[in-house]
């Protein structure tokens, strides 16, 4: 295991049981998007291997995620 992970998991030991069971759904949550997300970039890999990839408007993609992200406009 990496040592700061180690370390983690040793300093969550020290913390009320509630408090443990919080940081543990937590870590699962961040962990299972964080597989889902490399589950559709291998998809996304294997399209554009494959010749399924198309050309983007990075114009287009910039403005898509600002009006998804953008905070206070």
């Amino acid at each position: 295991m990496v040592k700061t992970l180690e370390l983690a998991i040793t300093k969550a030991a020290n913390l009320p049981e509630a408090a443990q069971e919080q940081l543990g759904r937590e870590l699962l949550e961040r962990i299972n998007i964080l597989a889902e997300l490399r589950a559709e970039i291998e998809i996304g890999i294997q399209e554009f291997d494959a010749g399924k990839g198309e050309p983007l408007d990075i114009e287009e993609v910039i403005e898509q995620a600002r009006a998804k992200h953008a905070k206070g406009r």
